[in-house]
């Protein structure tokens, strides 16, 4: 029996902000519910367990019972690729996506890729068709032998473009949201050629195109949409050093609520601030040692200031955080409970005191029956291996 070969580096590419029409699945500012901030999902860590197209093919095998192959568990003691004593979808070697064990089938087959419909990086398009006549990106090209996604997307962004496309591990192809209107989707797994210029990024395929937004990695922006997603400079490469870069952020609300996806800086040297737009006062601030906080993290700003800033020898993967403004809470209505007069009531002897409506809360004088609950508020691929299939 054949294991997957392993992969010594796993697949540092990630993350979505704003686009003024035609916004799509993969948008910077049409997060939506992505689960993952890596073109490859190898953050993924949902919970589908059944391979193929939305979770329709077989179910996978529980990882700590794979100790015959390559990946299991016991290879993952500290649970830095998500293993474990279950049986989700993960991405381990750094494949083009996230994939699974099997059983294995009369042909050799052993394991099968997963087809997760939320994994989906925002700022990365996806994977289209290029045959060349006409190209499916219509603005300027070029090639280098040291090119990484963001090698490409500085390119196109000097150009002013909105997108730019990696293809054969050394293109790179600009265009415009018209081009993205008429390209032909392909396959995920079709874009898994190496970068010449990283050997842990891919760069499109053979006749295939990776596409990204342009926004991806930039180093300053003005962020006005409802929603959206903000990646440290130069992502998905490592920042540099001596980088000085700001974003102002300013969607509708009364407040904003940030998440940190990815957060990972060198050291204590490196940080990232966080103010508030209208007076400068600090509101939050975070370096390789003071890490923020997991889930959401609230502040009553209704603009920000976010400004991050490396040494000279600071270089790290960074950071990716999704955003929304929050809106104001609602007024009570004019008939609401907490707006109508409360008359006494008074207490009849030997009976138990009448309940009266105490604002909006839940109703006191409603016990749940008896077996009812009372509802609460929701609070790469190695080439010498035999490939899977969908």
């Amino acid at each position: 029996m054949g294991t997957r070969a392993p992969q010594g580096l796993l697949l540092l590419l990630l993350l979505r902000l704003l686009l003024p029409r035609g916004t799509s699945a993969g948008s910077l500012h049409n997060p939506g519910l992505s689960e993952c901030f890596q073109v490859n999902g190898a953050d993924y860590r949902g919970h589908q367990n059944r391979t193929g197209p939305r979770g329709a093919g077989r179910p996978c095998l529980y990882w700590d019972q794979t100790q015959q192959h390559s990946y299991s568990s016991a290879s993952d003691p500290h649970g830095r690729w998500g293993l474990g004593a279950h049986n989700f979808c993960r991405n381990p070697d750094g494949d083009v996506q996230p994939w699974c064990y099997v059983a294995e089938t009369e042909e050799g087959i052993y394991w099968r890729y997963c087809d997760i419909p939320t994994c989906h990086m925002p700022g990365y398009l996806g994977c289209f068709v290029d045959s060349g006549a006409p190209p499916a990106l219509s603005g300027p090209s070029g090639t280098s032998t040291k090119l990484t996604v963001q090698v490409c997307l500085r390119f196109c962004r000097m150009k002013g473009y909105q997108l730019a496309g990696v293809e054969a591990g050394y293109a790179c192809f600009c265009g415009s949201e018209s081009d993205l209107a008429r390209g032909r989707p392909a396959s995920a797994t079709d874009c898994d050629q190496i970068c010449f210029g990283h050997p842990g990024q891919l760069c499109g395929g053979d006749g295939r195109l990776g596409i990204y937004e342009v926004s991806v990695g930039s180093c300053q922006g003005n962020w006005t949409a409802p929603q959206g997603v903000i990646y440290s400079p130069d992502f998905p490469d490592e920042y540099g050093p001596d980088r000085n870069c700001s974003w102002a952020l300013g969607p509708p609300g009364a407040a904003l609520e940030l998440t940190f996806r990815l957060f990972e800086l060198a050291d204590q040297r490196d940080q990232l601030e966080l103010r508030d737009a209208a007076s400068g006062s600090l509101l939050r601030a975070f370096d390789g040692t003071r890490p923020p906080p997991p889930g959401p993290l609230r502040l009553r700003s209704v603009a920000l200031l976010l400004t991050f800033r490396s040494d000279a020898r600071g270089h790290a993967q960074g950071f990716a955080l999704t955003y929304r403004g929050e809106a104001p809470p609602r007024p009570p209505s004019a008939r609401s409970p907490a707006s109508l007069p409360h008359t006494p009531l008074r207490r009849a002897a030997g009976r138990r005191r009448p309940c009266a409506p105490q604002g909006l809360g839940p109703d006191p004088c409603r016990a749940p029956r008896r077996g009812q609950r009372e509802l609460q508020p929701p609070a790469w691929n190695s080439r010498g291996r035999d490939w899977g299939s969908s």
